[in-house]
């Protein structure tokens, strides 16, 4: 089943007047608005599942300042919700404190390349806290058959991440989520931008110290926004 236009801007509306009722202000509602018109024309006509969005997303965030992808991309994550029409999942959302007028990101720094950062990486040193979680992926991956190259990638994308989490002051799906915008924009090319995200996702579980971590590992599985 497409998407309908009239439904598709009726969320937009709906989302917005949201915002609008947690404090947002003009500039911050027009700010969202022009973000998600852009987003909602590149989806007129699509299955309205989540590989169709995070698409939509990636085309959308090419077309804007990627200085400005870390807040954008938290909107994106917002108005999915809308954009299916899934009360309850905007219900829960709202609960847990989303739907943010200012929502927390992390800027990239300013003279930050993925160039620079993955020559370097190699010499950067890790605490016991970040190399345990780091060993028990690496563990992982093997496990599943993965072989040197792969294990390699992988682990040196979990260092650039690794870096980063240095920034949050708790340790919560909540902060990693948004150090995972912040590095997105470094990621010129869009296939390691979907590996990048990938990686994080299954990670997160090794960070988290979650029993099941490697339960989460599918090499082969698809990124999601």
């Amino acid at each position: 089943m497409k998407t309908n236009p009239n439904l598709e801007e009726r969320a937009l509306k709906a989302y917005l007047k949201l915002l609008g009722n947690k404090g947002a202000d003009s500039a911050n509602l027009e700010r969202r608005r022009e973000f998600l018109q852009r987003l909602v024309a590149h989806l007129h006509g699509r299955q309205p599942d989540s590989v169709v969005y995070r698409e939509v997303v990636d085309e959308t965030l090419g077309e804007i300042d990627r200085e400005s992808w870390p807040f954008f991309l938290a909107v994106a994550r917002e108005y999915y919700h809308f954009w299916t029409n899934d009360l309850k999942a905007i219900t829960a959302f709202h609960a847990s404190g989303g739907f943010e007028v200012e929502p927390i990101v992390f800027e990239a720094h300013g003279d930050e390349s993925l160039k620079l950062l993955w020559k370097n990486i190699g010499n950067e040193q890790f605490n016991v806290g970040e190399t345990w979680p780091l060993k028990a992926y690496m563990a992982a991956l093997r496990e599943e058959g993965a072989d040197q190259v792969v294990v390699e990638t992988r682990i040196k994308l979990v260092k650039l991440l690794l870096v980063r989490l240095r920034e949050v002051h708790e340790k919560n799906g909540k902060n990693y989520r948004v150090v995972v915008d912040s590095l997105l924009s470094l990621f010129v090319m869009k296939e390691m931008r979907y590996l990048f995200l990938i990686v994080v996702r299954e990670f997160f579980y090794f960070w988290m110290g979650d029993p099941d971590a490697a339960s989460h590992i599918f090499m082969d599985a698809p990124a999601a926004v």
